[in-house]
């Protein structure tokens, strides 16, 4: 796990200029963290290249996107995408002939997820076919990737993979009772991690949002010598998770959502920047805010640190701030205020039942009911002060964080230094107050 590291002052100006390149490896879905990575080289005139996870056929095989849907997929992005499938993961696979883990869990019920085990060394079997997978396409991608790139263009290869959810019907009623549950609902984290389908999530986290950094930094070694060897400057970026400095109480304090499971990957994804620090390699994962989108529905109330950054933006880009405000007050009811809104957070981001079950080195923690509780009702009452709960506050402050976000990490790839780096609400306040980000709160 790397140490706490915030970004404490805007990073100096990137030399990246028009022909440098940006690859994302990990497809572009809807609106997110990496749409701020992108909008940032293309303002900065970059060219961008894509990948693609691929799809699977109804009987289950793995194949590059058609041209209907690659002609949509490059639409979205911008920029071509090498249609080469780097999907992730083992629970499709079928090591020696043997079902697979989603075709041994087509059957199981949800309420009896204790009892579920594996034979010895098969989910091992699984992840190594699927990595074994991965990395051969992999190798394609980074052998297109050699014959459009310039040898001279600096270039940044942006790791956007997370997730690692077993496809399988079986685990949305489970995970929902973990992430979502109270009363009779609630299963509390501990147990069900520890469990073997908890330790089969552990391995899937892993392999999908942690080890395919590791592969991408070891495959792409090739490419990344002969860019260094013509005088370009090559970074890695990933997308971490590890908790966030937020305004509370008139300062900014780490905090964290909880039960964040994934954490446990997140800090594997840590360590092999680390790993790739110590051999020189320009490798930084950027710890983010949290921000609500399709895929963090599933963790309801991992928003409610959010809020806090309007007051941040407030405070800091003063009247650069007030259409923004002004867009956050007109989505609330009207027996609502933002002032209300701010008040409730923050009483929650600083009760006690929170705050003192918190501690970075002991991070991700488990779960409790009560406070499972406290957090689930205080986001369903802030949910209930708008006035259409499709169109959120925490959306337009979402925008705000992944435009930031994306600036902060292409600006700062160029010449940092740190395996891991927190871009805190104070820095995103920062950037939006400063002229370099004078556009981010349109």
């Amino acid at each position: 796990m790397a140490d706490y590291c915030p970004m404490t002052s805007l990073p100096p100006v990137a030399a990246y200029k028009a022909g440098d390149v940006l690859v994302l490896i990990g497809e572009l879905f809807g609106r997110g963290y990496a749409n701020g990575l992108l909008e940032e080289a293309t303002r900065l005139g970059m060219t961008v290249i894509g990948t693609t996870v691929g799809r699977r056929d109804s009987d289950g095989t793995l194949r590059p996107l058609t041209p209907e849907e690659l002609a949509e997929a490059e639409s979205v992005l911008g920029g071509k995408i090498i249609n080469l499938p780097l999907e992730a993961g083992f629970d499709l696979e079928t090591p020696d002939g043997a079902p697979s883990v989603a075709d041994r869990l087509k059957k199981a019920k949800p309420d009896d997820w204790e009892q579920i085990s594996f034979e010895p060394d098969f989910i091992e079997q699984a992840r190594a076919a699927g990595q074994a997978r991965f990395c051969a396409n992999l190798r394609l991608v980074l052998a297109e990737l050699e014959q459009l790139i310039p040898p001279s263009a600096n270039l940044v290869l942006a790791h956007t993979m997370a997730g690692g959810i077993p496809r399988a019907r079986f685990f949305m009623p489970l995970l929902n009772r973990v992430f979502k549950g109270s009363g009779d609902k609630y299963l509390a984290s501990e147990p069900f991690w520890s469990s073997g389908i908890g330790q089969l999530c552990d391995a899937s986290f892993n392999e999908v949002t942690a080890d395919t950094f590791s592969h991408l930094i070891e495959a792409s070694a090739p490419l990344r010598q002969r860019q260094e060897q013509a005088g370009a400057r090559v970074a890695y970026t990933a997308y971490g998770y590890h908790g966030t400095g937020v305004l509370v109480k008139g300062g900014y304090h780490w905090q964290s959502y909880t039960p964040y499971l994934q954490g446990y990957a997140k800090i594997r994804l840590e360590d092999h920047a680390v790993a790739a620090r110590t051999q020189g390699i320009n490798a930084t994962v950027f710890n983010c805010p949290e921000i609500l989108t399709n895929s963090s529905a599933l963790f309801l109330g991992v928003e409610l640190s959010l809020y806090p950054l309007l007051t941040s933006l407030q405070q800091t880009a003063g009247n650069r701030a007030q259409p923004l405000v002004d867009r956050c007050a007109a989505l609330l009811a009207d027996d609502s205020s933002l002032d209300d809104l701010l008040q409730t957070a923050g009483s929650y981001l600083a009760a006690p039942l929170i705050t003192e079950a918190l501690a970075f080195d002991t991070w991700p923690q488990h779960s409790t009911r009560e406070q499972m509780e406290l957090m689930l009702a205080t986001s369903a009452g802030l949910m209930a002060m708008h006035r259409d709960q499709k169109q959120l506050v925490c959306a337009e402050l979402s925008r705000v964080v992944f435009r930031a976000t994306g600036r902060l990490m292409l600006q700062a790839s160029f010449s940092c230094t740190e395996p891991a780096l927190w871009l805190n609400h104070d820095i995103i306040a920062a950037l939006a107050a400063a002229p370099a980000g004078s556009d981010l709160l349109d």
